[in-house]
């Protein structure tokens, strides 16, 4: 890899783990309701986007299945998960999406696992585990959303696998149009004060915003996707894994995450696991096309 694309990598993915942090002061600190700040999120994604909607990718209802769940869906449930969930924590167990878009590509695609996959699952499965697991034998609430935005991602993951190749700025498009209309009518029905929480967190809240959907969807995202035009899914996957570790040490330093040895030892677990599926030998490797927070 070029040094000049491997800085442009490094900047996206700490953009993504800024925008992991930030998202978590919105829901958690701002108290902003999460499927109000989504919806607002892909209504500026759509608007930047909108001269690229057309022509209509096909099939028409796999796009949309595909944005309801990589947009609605798991933005959705992530931001959901951030209103309990540190960011250092929904960073790890976000990573149980890896192994779920490698199980889903078996069962949908029908793809086989070898022996370094299948020892990459379980330790990031293990990892994760230990990280969501809390003391007295109790599952924290906010991790199990954001595991259900992972599940969310990779089967959206997997059915854009099975679609034509679509422009970036396109896919964003529809991403934006699939996941405004729901999140909104969602919003309306079961959340209160999204005006007033939003106009309590003042300019902080807009600039946040506009760099949730601004810099991290249409920027980083499609940098990213150039990224893969460019080299093969199986030496960009690995270098992803700097998201997690710019997460953790943003949350530490931002939040005020704390790290004690069960984080530690789960983080490093986890993160051994996707690099062990990461590496795999892969002559039609499915890129990573989920949304990242």
């Amino acid at each position: 890899m070029r040094f000049r694309d491997f800085l442009l990598l490094v900047f996206v993915c700490l953009i993504w783990g800024m925008s992991n942090v930030l998202s978590r002061v919105v829901v958690g600190e701002w108290h902003v309701p999460p499927l109000f700040f989504a919806a607002l999120r892909f209504a500026i994604v759509l608007a930047a986007t909108l001269p690229w909607l057309r022509p209509v990718p096909r099939p028409v209802w796999r796009i949309v299945a595909v944005g309801g769940l990589i947009g609605g869906g798991s933005f959705a449930l992530l931001f959901l998960g951030l209103q309990t969930a540190s960011p250092s924590s929904a960073a790890v167990a976000i990573q149980a999406g890896v192994p779920m878009t490698t199980l889903l590509s078996v069962l949908l695609l029908g793809e086989r696992i070898h022996w370094r996959r299948g020892l990459g699952i379980a330790l990031t499965l293990a990892g994760v585990l230990i990280v969501i697991w809390k003391p007295g034998f109790q599952v924290s609430p906010g991790l199990l959303f954001v595991l259900g935005s992972a599940f969310a991602g990779s089967l959206g993951a997997i059915l854009m696998k099975q679609m034509e190749n679509i422009a970036p700025l396109r896919f964003q498009a529809w991403v934006g149009l699939v996941a405004f209309v729901p999140l909104s009518l969602a919003s309306a029905l079961f959340e209160q004060g999204q005006w007033a929480s939003a106009g309590a967190a003042g300019w902080p809240f807009v600039a946040v915003l506009l760099f949730s959907a601004l810099v991290v969807s249409v920027c980083a995202h499609t940098a990213y996707y150039w990224l893969i035009a460019r080299y093969e899914a199986n030496l960009l996957a690995p270098l992803t894994l700097m998201t997690p570790i710019a997460t953790i040490a943003l949350g530490v330093m931002i939040t005020g995450d704390q790290l004690d040895g069960r984080m530690i030892a789960g983080s490093a677990l986890a993160l051994l696991g996707v690099l062990a599926i990461a590496l795999r030998r892969s002559t039609a490797p499915i890129a990573e096309a989920q949304e990242r927070a």
